[in-house]
């Protein structure tokens, strides 16, 4: 088995080192396709075919063809992880990954973890139908609108079902067949030689692995089923809506790929007198916080020394609400106030309960060495 560097990745897979990550992955399919144990019955296919698999599995992640540049440039450290000790090479990731467990340890391209990442790029040819995601619209009104009810005419980008092959992602009737690259299976083993570890799965990158692949892929969407356009549609939100309160849509969000359900399009109502945002919501905790302290100084006869200490923060708070219109605000968002200052009134009562704990100790070690006087 050749070196970590002394192979040539980019020759294997018949590509320029400046090939961009598209390049590299139909460079790959097609010698895939040819060299396939399946297909090809040359006595060093099935070896080649595992050479271009480790080809691609260095040169698809960015990291792990950083790493190797540097190390056939000479310099084995420079695609190291920022800020990682000189000769480390990325560390313990911590979880599992597609590969029994290896979540990453110092590998040279950055742990076995980067493999699972190919689960995420779906190529123009697979074939995997799944649904839409749903499309979040978050949509002002005012007050007015928000107590009356109100239709609001919304435009947002999103997937839609192709008109050339009708969303199912080829033009022929037969629109899916067996992936040739990984047979079926929706995985291709790569030879982790180089790494003392023999052999490993990673998910094929033509298939996505759903183990099929478009027949016949549409011209127009490349075989996913959708395209991208501009929608419009009228969110009707009932009368006494509520900031934050939603509206579904059924089938209004993104088209599946490859004729999969539609996702919804949700309408989310900005009540902007009603929302309780950054500078009043850390107002009304702040106030909240300060209240037990200067309860219980009033209790303790220490009023005058805790207002001090307290009354910058209380003073800041107050004018953190009042700078935030205050006239033009709902009931609910007094109400909403009120909640987050009585989550502040519970912490400040804990921390205010332990300073007075820590006051009385204090005070019972110094008065000791008087008792036995």
């Amino acid at each position: 088995m050749a070196g970590m560097n002394e192979k040539d990745y980019y020759a294997i897979l018949g590509v320029e080192k400046d090939a961009t990550a598209k390049e590299i992955q139909k460079a790959f399919q097609q010698k895939a396709r040819k060299l396939h144990p399946d297909v090809n019955k040359e006595p060093d296919a099935e070896e080649r075919f595992k050479e271009v698999s480790e080809a691609y599995a260095v040169l698809s992640d960015e990291q792990k063809r950083a790493r190797y540049d540097a190390m056939r440039s000479g310099n084995p450290f420079a695609g190291g992880t920022p800020g990682a000790p000189a000769g480390y090479g990325g560390g313990y990731s911590g979880g599992y990954t597609d590969f029994g467990g290896f979540g990453g340890f110092g590998f040279p391209f950055g742990g076995m973890g980067g493999f699972s990442s190919q689960r995420r790029r779906r190529s123009a040819s697979a074939y995997n139908p799944a649904m839409g995601a749903d499309v979040v619209v978050e949509v002002k009104l005012s007050r007015e609108q928000a107590r009356d009810g109100a239709r609001v005419a919304v435009k947002y980008p999103r997937y839609e079902a192709c008109d050339n092959c009708h969303g199912s992602g080829s033009v022929a009737s037969e629109h899916h067949k067996t992936c040739p690259t990984c047979g079926g299976t929706g995985s291709i083993a790569v030879d982790l030689g180089m790494f003392g570890m023999g052999q490993a799965r990673m998910v094929c990158p033509e298939c996505g692995g759903s183990g099929q692949v478009v027949a016949d892929p549409c011209p127009v969407c490349g075989g996913e089923g959708r395209t991208r356009v501009q929608a419009e549609a009228v969110v009707e939100f009932p009368p006494a809506t509520h900031d934050g309160d939603q509206v579904r849509m059924k089938a209004r969000g993104n088209a599946g790929t490859n004729g999969g359900e539609a996702g919804d399009l949700v309408g989310r109502a900005y009540v902007a007198a009603e929302r309780m945002e950054g500078r009043a919501r850390s107002g009304f905790y702040m106030v909240g916080l300060v209240l037990p302290f200067l309860v219980f100084s009033a209790f303790s006869g220490t009023l005058s020394v805790f207002m001090t200490i307290c009354a910058v923060p209380l003073l800041l708070g107050i004018f953190m609400i009042a700078s935030d219109d205050v006239l033009h605000r709902s009931v609910l968002w007094w109400k909403r106030g009120l909640q987050i200052m009585v989550s502040g009134v519970s912490n400040g009562l804990f921390f205010a309960l332990i300073s007075v704990w820590l006051t009385s100790c204090t005070q019972s070690l110094f008065l000791m060495p008087y008792r036995f006087m």
